[in-house]
Formats: structure tokens, sequence, C-alpha cells
């Protein structure tokens, strides 16, 4: 009888232990999804910008806008989540509506994106992520994914470095600043 009641104890506080460690993790985040950013590409040449407010606890809506100023534009905007793996790293992603306009014969496509993605803290000030997803704007059909390297110089100040494969222009490599809010 005695053995019966501590197995039940134990069950019962365990559980308890349990139901406290996910009601934490269920309202945390590793990273700021509240932010402005600039952003340059090379090869080819664009200029852009995005926001992303925070919405719930672990939900975010972003917006975004680049061109090389030839006719052209491509605005995507939808909604995310992030949810944290461990002390260091979230798990994303994002379903995002485009519109692209390639500039040629002003004919504006649209289209989506899923991506699924991580965002890694190396050290204090160095995040490191990537994301891979699929898009499909008018006759571009295809996987895509990125990679990222970003150095936060103060909490709400960064710096970052970003190779795109196979995105709405092509391989890229960006080069962005973002402004925490």
């Amino acid at each position: 009888m005695r053995k019966t009641l501590l197995a039940a104890l134990m069950v019962i506080t365990s559980q308890q232990a349990f139901a406290n460690q996910d009601e934490q993790r269920a309202t945390m985040s590793n990273f700021n999804y509240d932010y402005a950013e600039a952003r340059i590409g090379a090869s080819p040449m664009t200029f852009g910008a995005a926001i992303s407010k925070s919405i719930h606890p672990n939900a975010h809506i972003v917006g975004s806008i680049d061109s090389k100023f030839e006719g052209d534009y491509d605005f995507s905007g939808g909604v995310g989540f992030h949810a944290p793996v461990n002390n260091w790293a979230d798990f994303t992603g994002e379903m995002l509506a485009h519109i692209h306009d390639s500039g040629d014969h002003h004919k504006t496509d649209t289209g989506m994106e899923v991506n699924l993605g991580v965002r890694q803290w190396l050290g204090p000030q160095l995040e490191i992520g990537g994301k891979a997803g699929y898009l499909n704007v008018g006759d571009k059909d295809r996987w895509m994914g990125s990679v990222y390297g970003r150095f936060h110089s103060t909490e709400l100040f960064s710096l970052g470095l970003e190779g795109r494969i196979n995105h709405i222009y092509g391989d890229q490599l960006m080069f962005t600043a973002r402004f925490a809010f």
C-alpha cells in the first residue's frame, strides 16, 4: 500500500512539473520579432525594406518590399510563428502572399511562399540562421532557401549578411541593417 501511494505521489508531482515547464515554453522566445529592416541586394542589385511585429507571444506579422528600380517590385506579406527549441534557438515558419512585377510588359504576378527555419545564438552578439521553403509566383515554381549571419552591436541594432538561394530575384547576397522596436 505504501509503495502504491509513493508511486501515485511521484506521478502527480512529476506531471505538475512537466505542466509548469510546458506553460513557460509556450510564452517565451529567444529573439525579438519586432523590427524594421533596410537591405541592399547584390547580383542583381536590389533595394528593400521589411517590417515585423509580434501579434502573439509566438506569432508575428511580416511585410517586405524589394526592387531593382527598373519598373519592378516584389511585395510580400503574411503571418509567421516562432517557438523556442532550447535556450539559444527558435524554430520559425512563415506563410506569405507575394505580388511581383518583373518590369517586363508590366505584368503583375501573384503567388505564395511557405518556409520553415531556425535562428540560433552562437554567442551574446552573434546570431546565425537559415530557412527553406517553397515559392510559387507566376511562372516561378521552385524550392528556395537562405542562410544568414547577424551581428547585434546593441539590443536595438544589428547588421547582417544573407545568402538567398533560388529566390524571386534568383541567387542573391543581401546586406541588412535591422532596427528593433
